[in-house]
């Protein structure tokens, strides 16, 4: 079963949201990361916006300790 629009939608903003606070949006394997971590909260019932921002947020953390960069 794939997941609704709106789960979707929400996944997409803040993927975006979490992103625009990189340079240039940020590498593709930095996005890559976040958006696998999003999408692994989604499939695990977080839907909200705010479930998925406190993911989004945390998976920018890690991103960064990660690479040493954001980037």
């Amino acid at each position: 079963m794939g997941l609704a629009d709106g789960v979707r939608t929400n996944l997409e903003l803040v993927l975006d949201e979490v992103c625009r606070q990189l340079p240039n949006g940020g590498d593709h394997e930095v996005r890559k990361r976040i958006a696998e971590q999003l999408l692994e909260a989604a499939q695990t019932g977080q839907h909200s916006l705010a479930e998925l921002r406190a993911v989004g947020l945390r998976s920018f953390a890690e991103a960064f300790k990660w690479t040493g960069r954001v980037g």
